[in-house]
């Protein structure tokens, strides 16, 4: 069975879907995912109209803000283990019964692409990475926290995954200055190292949890699982989460890739089509960009079932996706057995992103967190790649919320939520996966 190919909608240079093409208009699209954002910022929330309309409003700015500047990536982390600090053992976490499951030490790789890889007036830019670090700042683990440089990865790394003649394309095309790949995708003079470092983040991850145990976040960009073998797409140059799987799987691993990006990892899935010792997961709004992840797309002659989809109509909450996990994905990942959990970490799902149009809350990624966790016999082999999230606000509380929920920490996070669209999608599911395992 042939891949689907791929469609996507843009407007203003955006990858949009279908359902909100009018959130954003082309002239307001530029003060949406102004580059110029600082810890003092604060956003007010879309507003709904009649109809379902959304409308941006700008930021309001406290007095004395200031653009972040690249070195601020550098002062935070100095935030996260305070000279001097004492691990606190009264924490919250510590006190309010957190499972034994969850482990106190948290790794985070990177932070990369802070002060690079950017282009004017695009909403994947550096100020994400600025929101991640200030989510893990939230949760004051002090010295519980880790935090190293990302490893760009070989070349021949990338190879196993990705073409040669792409790669060699890819790398030409950023030392000759960059542009636009496509209406969605861009690149500059720094992309490729950028890209390199992004991909070998999870790699340094893996060994990082190896060896000192916990959980870890590649805090990178630009994102990866739009990333297909032979070519860009979807603001992604190379797919990280598929470099790192691949490095597990030709060390003898079983791998689940959970991908809880509003969109579909049409990358992640073709790469792993046909792999019988991966097993794929995404749960998406549909539809919407990329055009791919039916749920009757279940993997290739020797995978057979490998591949769950799990399409969502615009506006499904939490619950929804809890019973989704409860029905379709908890059940195969135990037939499957994995020895690794790798997490695509998008959090364009929660109802505050401008590119989507799922209600998820950050409880509701911490609750999706607490139970991807207990599918591996240890936490120390659960890894978080960040993939999608341009509300910043929404990014920094979810990113908090979600490794919280892993580290048996927490910082304040909106509660789950409940009472969407979505309840007969899932039974419908079930029955296409049957039909195309049929």
């Amino acid at each position: 069975m042939r891949m689907p190919r791929p469609i996507w909608i843009t407007i203003s240079g955006m990858a949009r879907c279908p359902d909100n093409s009018d959130r954003i208009g082309a002239s307001t699209a530029a003060a949406a995912i102004s580059t110029k954002v600082a810890t003092e910022e604060e956003f007010t929330p879309f507003r709904r109209g009649a109809g379902g309309a959304s409308s941006y409003i700008r930021p309001r700015l406290r007095p004395g803000w200031e653009p972040a500047r690249p070195r601020d990536i550098l002062m935070r982390q100095t935030l996260l283990a305070p000279a001097g600090e004492a691990p606190r053992e009264d924490s919250h976490a510590r006190t309010t019964g957190v499972d034994a499951r969850h482990s106190a030490m948290l790794t985070v790789v990177g932070p990369n692409g802070a002060d690079q890889h950017e282009a004017a007036g695009h909403p994947e830019r550096p100020a994400r990475i600025l929101a991640v670090m200030d989510g893990i700042a939230d949760l004051h683990l002090g010295s519980d926290v880790l935090v190293v440089p990302a490893r760009a990865a070989t070349v021949e790394q990338l190879h196993r995954v990705h073409a040669p003649a792409y790669l060699d394309e890819l790398e030409q095309f950023c030392a000759a200055g960059g542009g636009h790949l496509d209406q969605d995708t861009y690149a500059t003079a720094a992309s490729w190292e950028v890209a390199r470092q992004a991909a070998g983040a999870g790699l340094v991850a893996i060994e990082a949890v190896r060896h000192h145990g916990g959980t870890a976040l590649a805090a990178v960009r630009p994102p990866g699982h739009h990333a297909l073998i032979d070519r860009s797409m979807g603001f992604c140059l190379i797919n990280n989460v598929a470099v790192a799987a691949q490095s597990l799987v030709d060390a003898g691993e079983r791998v689940v890739i959970i991908d809880w990006d509003v969109h579909h990892g049409n990358g992640t899935q073709a790469i792993f089509w046909d792999e019988p010792r991966v097993l794929y997961v995404s749960t998406h709004q549909w539809p919407c960009y990329p055009g791919t992840g039916r749920a009757s797309e279940v993997g290739g002659d020797r995978a057979r079932g490998l591949t769950v989809n799990l399409p969502l109509p615009p506006g499904a909450t939490g619950d929804v996706v809890q019973h989704a996990f409860d029905q379709v994905v908890s059940p195969m990942v135990d037939r499957f057995d994995p020895t690794w959990v790798l997490v695509s970490a998008g959090f364009d799902a929660h109802r505050a992103d401008p590119v989507g149009d799922l209600g998820l809350s950050s409880g509701d990624f911490a609750a999706l967190a607490t139970v991807v966790s207990g599918y591996v016999p240890a936490l120390d082999r659960v890894v978080l790649f960040l993939e999608g999230g341009y509300d910043l606000g929404a990014l920094r509380s979810s990113v908090s919320a979600t490794v919280g929920a892993l580290v048996g920490s927490s910082a304040p996070s909106e509660p789950v939520t409940s009472g969407g669209p979505g309840w007969d999608h899932v039974r419908d599911i079930a029955e296409r996966r049957r039909t195309g395992l049929g």
